[in-house]
């Protein structure tokens, strides 16, 4: 009796015509790298407090995609970073380790600010980011922002930052957009081979 209860809960059902159980995506927010002062919430897909964090899986495919709800404005930043970026202060870009485009509408890296761009990004808005180991692009709202970021070495990962009260969100699938031509969402390097 009780296996038959779990099986309805898990998704799993008396017919053939049961809803088969959503696959739950591995890779979210990862609490061993984040800044000390970063609160990371709703099941590893949320960011709030002050400093940053990294997702769990590096871009390792040659051409991932992911997206970035703004829940919340304040001070912010969204890009991509190395494992040794600085993750206790916000918005990114303030070292050699993160490539980052921040609230203000501005492209960061190495404490410079790398381009300034045209759109004003607001609290609902979706940034769609791209990388395709040459360069780093970004999209609000499905439209391309064209002032991509070039130069990046390493293996990198999805990277949030946060401050003064900003909440993001990463989207790892289930897109509010559609993905660039050729990309994909980000996989584990096992679902690679």
């Amino acid at each position: 009796m009780f296996c038959c209860i779990r099986n309805c809960f898990d998704g799993l059902g008396f017919t053939s015509t049961s809803v088969p159980r959503k696959e739950i995506n591995p890779i979210l927010l990862d609490n061993t790298h984040m800044g000390h002062e970063v609160v990371i919430v709703k099941n590893g897909h949320r960011i709030c407090g002050t400093g940053g964090a990294l997702a769990s899986a590096p871009l390792v495919q040659s051409k991932s995609y992911f997206e970035v709800k703004v829940q919340q404005s304040g001070i912010w930043g969204v890009g991509i970073a190395t494992e040794n970026a600085d993750l206790n202060s916000a918005p990114g870009g303030n070292d050699q380790e993160s490539w980052v485009l921040c609230s203000d509408s501005t492209m960061r890296h190495g404490k410079e600010e790398l381009q300034k761009i045209a759109e004003t990004i607001q609290e609902g808005d979706v940034l769609g980011i791209s990388y395709d180991h040459i360069e780093l692009n970004f999209f609000l709202n499905g439209k391309p922002i064209n002032n991509p970021i070039t130069g990046i070495r390493g293996t990198v990962y999805p990277a949030l930052y946060v401050d003064d009260g900003a909440i993001l969100d990463i989207v790892l699938d289930n897109f509010h957009h559609p993905m660039p031509m050729g990309f994909e969402k980000i996989m584990i390097e096992q679902s690679l081979l």
